[in-house]
């Protein structure tokens, strides 16, 4: 039975209660779940969860106009940078819209490589969901390429991360509400003034 009060949460049991300790040990638990009930930890799990996850990019002797366009085609707000077999750094939405106020600026004729975010941030795919919310917020990005066993596997946004935590909260309410029974405190004290 969980009381919420003002002040504090309190879990206790009420007498004849057998506490479904599963579901229990499931809302304290920092797991996310997606809409079929599968659990979201790592970045793996969100690339999973992801409809396409494969890997777009660019060379750095394209254009920022190709990089643009293949952006839109791919509804995606960033782009991996391949030189040969090494990925050398990321253009985003942020790096084009940053520059276009720059009269010199051109796109039809401008080089990724010129305007490209570089060094390349990445996370590991055991990564969890506050490792990566750490790493964007410490590092101002907004995408993160995310590596297994020494190669690219998928990029994960700011907004994926978001959508997983969401995810996350939704399943505790659910798994609260299966657990906790208001029925006996209904009247109980929240008129009271707090000291």
């Amino acid at each position: 039975m969980m009381l919420q009060t003002r002040k504090q949460v309190l879990f206790f049991y009420k007498p004849g209660f057998v506490p479904a300790t599963e579901s229990l040990k499931s809302v304290l638990r920092n797991k996310t779940a997606t809409k079929e009930g599968r659990c979201m930890n790592t970045a793996s799990d969100i690339l999973n969860d992801k409809k396409n996850h494969n890997i777009c990019c660019v060379t750095p002797q394209q254009t920022v106009s190709e990089a643009v366009k293949l952006m839109a085609e791919h509804r995606i707000g960033a782009i991996l940078v391949k030189e040969g077999e090494n990925f050398i750094g990321i253009f985003s939405e942020r790096d084009f819209v940053r520059n276009s106020a720059d009269e010199a600026f051109h796109p039809v004729k401008a080089k990724v490589a010129d305007y490209m975010s570089a060094p390349l941030y990445w996370a590991p795919h055991d990564a969890t969901l506050s490792t990566l919310q750490e790493m964007f917020l410490g590092l101002y990005i907004r995408h993160l390429p995310i590596q297994k066993e020494g190669r690219y596997i998928g990029v994960v946004s700011i907004g994926d991360v978001i959508r997983a935590e969401l995810l996350e909260k939704d399943r505790q309410i659910k798994d609260l509400k299966r657990v906790a029974s208001w029925k006996y405190y209904e009247n109980w004290g929240w008129d009271r003034k707090l000291k």
